[in-house]
């Protein structure tokens, strides 16, 4: 990736990986590592109001020294004066009263101080470092036995343990390629610790997971004092029973805004996906984007062209939404768009684009997602046309012809500036028309973009030879009769058969007793056919 890129990119790895809290990190090593393995306790703060009751439900709060931090995803918390050691209860008391609400900058981000961890003070005589990554093919362990705030670039300085994905870390592995610099009395109890944090990395789905410092405290207990981590969100309908109730917050400086947590909602109460982040309020550039593929080539576009101030929001809608869903989700970016003071005197209105971009849908119906699009669009008419919005669409799937006739349609009829494209049109052709609407400086070849308009009929057929068996059931001609009225299936199978270049369907039809007779329409490659 270029530099252009790397928002993309980042945005990518955004959508793949959460980072959790480091009290529910904590929770989740307590919870999930073996018997008698775990040293520590720890306590989480979120209202004052808690504080009083706190002790009865940890009473290790009145007999230990404390330390206290913000748990809000802030680095180096440290040298940022954002750690208090050695406090009884009451002085802990006293520094979460003290910090709650406060807002605080840290390298140029703002953000208000609303969530604590407290832990009891251990005493130790050497500090390590570990971390946790995944990579492509691997799991990589990077050790240095020098741990510690002052650690400095942990990439120069650390040694590393490549675990195949699919393969466990040995005591043995872990002992011969990390552990060369602990003293000898300590290297069973580290090894054992890691080989069992490694499964517990895997088993649970950590994405990142970095221990500095962790110590080796009394009674010979491995204990992590400060902990980062992440986990990946696409293993929670394998893992969520793991993990429980798992807060996964934003960035510290980043609060969520009432519309991010209103698509969040709706989210929660579908099968259908509706993500949506906004990066920059006031840029220009907005998207609503189908399909999360699509969302980063999109957002990669847009940044490889020189726009990345200008990019307002990431997200997408995708796994067939309903017209309420979609209705819901293209009003809140509208509604977002159209919050400038367009009325008062003397503003200066610059022109906006949204771009509805996406590419050939393999069961979402176009149409049906279209139309609330279109429901929006006339809900936010008078508002679309005094901030200067253009729209620009490209998408294709089932029924997109119908729908993207219904999106010139609305356009026409509602005198609202929409361009409208189809799947002969390359996906991300739209967004140099869209950029060259809110900069008209902004050049660019459309021959070089733009495809030339006609639609593909099938590639060529693949002749293959007859089965010389006779007892083969079934050759490349053979075709079927689907039971039931399965459109989902059906078009799958055609997708299928496209792809592997086959002469004609492999679906003759579909038997449905309980209605007459009738056609279907499914789609063969671009091109639509009928089926009875």
């Amino acid at each position: 990736f270029g530099k252009n890129r790397l928002l993309a990119l980042l945005l990518w790895r955004h959508a793949m990986q959460k980072a959790i809290r480091e009290y529910d990190g904590k929770k989740l090593m307590a919870m999930h590592l073996p018997p008698g393995m775990f040293a520590g306790h720890a306590a989480q703060v979120t209202n004052l109001d808690e504080l009083d009751g706190l002790a009865a439900k940890e009473p290790w709060l009145l007999t230990s020294k404390l330390v206290v931090k913000p748990d809000q995803l802030i680095k180096r918390r440290g040298k940022n004066g954002l750690v208090r050691l050695g406090l009884d209860f009451e002085g802990a008391k006293a520094v979460c009263r003290e910090w709650m609400g406060k807002e605080i900058e840290l390298e140029g981000v703002k953000g208000e101080l609303k969530t604590f961890i407290i832990e009891p003070m251990m005493a130790f005589s050497a500090e390590y470092y570990i971390c946790i990554h995944s990579l492509r093919e691997t799991d990589e362990m990077l050790f240095h036995h020098e741990g510690g705030v002052d650690i400095g670039d942990v990439d120069a300085k650390a040694v590393a343990l490549s675990v195949p994905v699919g393969s466990t870390a040995t005591e043995a592995m872990i002992t011969e390629a990390l552990l060369a610099k602990v003293p000898l009395s300590e290297q069973p109890l580290l090894a054992r610790f890691f080989t069992a944090l490694h499964k517990l990395f895997v088993e649970l789905a950590f994405t990142y997971l970095e221990i500095n410092p962790i110590v080796v405290v009394e009674g010979g207990l491995v204990t992590p004092l400060d902990l980062a981590a992440k986990v990946d969100l696409t293993a929670q309908f394998d893992v969520g029973h793991l993990w429980g109730e798992l807060e996964m917050p934003a960035p510290f400086g980043r609060e969520c805004t009432a519309e991010e947590a209103h698509i969040a909602a709706l989210d929660e109460k579908t099968g259908a996906s509706l993500k949506l982040t906004v990066l920059n309020a006031q840029g220009r550039v907005w998207t609503m984007v189908a399909g999360g593929g699509a969302s980063v080539i999109y957002a990669d576009t847009i940044c490889d062209m020189g726009f990345s101030h200008e990019m307002a929001n990431y997200g997408e809608y995708s796994g067939a939404p309903t017209e309420a869903l979609t209705f819901e989700y293209a009003k809140t970016i509208l509604d977002l768009m159209t919050r400038d003071p367009v009325s008062e005197p003397g503003f200066a209105v610059r022109p906006k684009c949204l771009i509805i971009g996406g590419g050939i849908a393999n069961f979402t119906n176009v149409a049906t997602t279209f139309g609330g699009i279109i429901r929006a669009m006339r809900a936010y008419r008078e508002k679309i046309l005094s901030h200067k919005i253009g729209i620009w669409v490209r998408r294709g799937g089932p029924n997109f012809q119908e729908g993207l006739n219904a999106m010139k349609e609305a356009g026409a009829s509602l005198q609202i500036p929409v361009h409208v494209f189809g799947p002969e049109t390359h996906i991300t052709a739209i967004v140099p028309m869209a950029l060259a609407y809110i900069e008209p400086s902004f050049e660019y070849d459309a021959k070089s973009i733009v495809a030339d308009g006609k639609v593909r009929g099938p590639p060529p057929a693949v002749q293959l030879e007859e089965a010389e068996s006779p007892t083969v059931l079934f050759n490349p001609s053979s075709t079927a009769l689907v039971y039931g009225l399965q459109q989902r299936a059906v078009q799958n199978m055609l997708d299928f058969d496209y792809c592997c270049k086959r002469a004609k369907p492999s679906v003759a039809g579909m038997i449905y007793p309980f209605g007459g007779d009738n056609v279907q329409k499914f789609y063969w490659g671009t091109s639509e056919i009928l089926l009875p």
